[in-house]
């Protein structure tokens, strides 16, 4: 039993011997691998663009894409029927306001004038001849040539007879009236669009669909929305002044034409949050047309003398936009 006891006690010392001089064989080139390892370097500095803030007169606008509308759309149609007899106007052409657009043939009318006319003159001879009966018998009557009675019946035919001159005159009237429909004039200043029906087409009295329509380009408008919350600065700045509309038509945002707000809706779209607003530009060199999609810019106020940066420099976060200064000392 002594025996047994002693040699368990040797071999279990030279086990642990053994396993801790393989454990210090592990760690002893980790940890010369620490002790030799280099300090991590530096990074360098990471250079940056910088620009100067300056000063200046800033505007104060709202912006939104803006639609062209015309000033004053007319479509024009006939009031008669009959042929086109000639198109006094070409395409897409700068008409102006008592211009001769249409002429509709105008022989079968002047043909009903006269008829008129002559019946006209037909029903007044009628007439001065029971006037003159009329005279006559006033006078037998007096004397009591004739019966009352008759004399009656000559002045009832007189005065039906002055009835009917008086509806033969405003026959004719209507038949000159007709032929005036005959020669289409331009009622607005503008410019002509696509023809709908050339020369010798056979026209339809107040047809649906008109001729050509005619837009009124000089002056012309520009319409937009804004969002409801800018209204109570809108009209505070309206009752200030006349508020400066700027329209870019190029894409690279220079040379707009310029123009004044002159109408603010009086309600609000439900279903968009917004207030259509809508600016009057004189158009000079006939750039905005209707139909066309122009970036607007409402001008309320400039403020003077403000401090301006680029803005690439204007960083967004939690509580809103900040830049970054460059100083010598914090």
């Amino acid at each position: 039993m002594l025996n047994i006891r002693s040699r368990t006690r040797g071999v279990s010392k030279v086990f642990f011997t053994v396993i801790a001089l393989a454990m210090s064989a592990v760690c002893l080139p980790s940890c010369s691998d620490k002790i030799n390892e280099a300090p991590p370097a530096k990074k360098p500095p990471v250079p940056v663009a910088a620009a100067m803030a300056a000063k200046k007169n800033v505007p104060l606008q709202l912006k939104a894409i803006g639609n062209v509308e015309a000033y004053a759309t007319v479509g024009i149609k006939s009031q008669v029927g009959g042929e086109l007899f000639r198109v006094h106007f070409a395409e897409g052409q700068d008409v102006k306001r008592g211009d001769l657009l249409f002429t509709i043939d105008p022989r079968p009318y002047e043909s009903s004038l006269k008829q008129d006319e002559a019946m006209v003159a037909r029903d007044i001879a009628q007439l001065e001849n029971a006037r003159a009966e009329l005279r006559r018998f006033s006078e037998l009557v007096k004397d009591g040539y004739v019966p009352q009675q008759q004399y009656e019946q000559v002045r009832t035919a007189a005065e039906a007879l002055e009835a009917t001159v008086a509806a033969s005159k405003a026959k004719v009237e209507n038949a000159r009236l007709q032929l005036k429909y005959c020669y289409i004039y331009s009622p607005i200043t503008g410019r002509a669009g696509n023809l709908l029906l050339d020369q010798g087409n056979l026209i339809k009295a107040n047809a649906d669909d008109p001729m050509v329509v005619i837009n009124q380009i000089q002056p012309i408008y520009v319409s937009f929305s804004a969002p409801e919350q800018n209204l109570a600065d809108i009209r505070k700045y309206m009752a200030a002044g006349k508020l400066k509309i700027n329209a870019f038509v190029s894409s690279d945002g220079t040379d707009p034409e310029e123009g004044e707000l002159t109408f603010v809706d009086n309600m609000v779209d439900m279903a968009t949050g917004t207030i259509k607003l809508k600016g009057t530009f004189e158009n000079k060199e006939k750039r905005l047309l209707p139909g066309q999609f122009v970036n607007a810019a409402l001008t309320l106020e400039v403020q003077s003398y403000v401090v301006v940066v680029p803005s690439q420099a204007l960083q967004t976060g939690q509580k809103g936009q900040y830049v970054f200064v460059v100083a010598k000392n914090l």
